[in-house]
C-alpha cells in the first residue's frame, strides 16, 4: 500500500481554478507515485470559485432568486 496524499488547493488566481489545480497536481503525483491513494479536495476561501469547489466536494447547485446583497 502506498502513501495517502491529501490535496486541498485553492485557486491560482487568473490561471487555474481550485478544481483544475487539484486535478493537475493529482495527475502528477499519480504519475510519480502510482501506488499512492490521492484524495483530491479543492477548497475556496468564500470568494470566486467557492461554488465550483463545493460542487466538486459533492454538494449540489440549487437555483435561488435573491434580493441582495444589502
Amino acid at each position: 500500500m502506498g502513501p495517502v496524499v491529501v490535496l486541498a488547493p485553492d485557486k491560482f488566481k487568473g490561471t487555474l481554478t481550485a478544481v483544475q489545480a487539484a486535478a493537475g497536481i493529482g495527475a502528477g503525483i499519480r504519475r510519480v507515485l502510482p501506488d499512492a491513494d490521492v484524495r483530491v479536495l479543492p477548497i475556496a476561501d468564500g470568494g470566486e470559485g467557492t461554488v465550483e469547489a463545493a460542487v466538486a466536494a459533492g454538494f449540489a447547485r440549487v437555483p435561488a432568486r435573491v434580493s441582495g446583497p444589502t
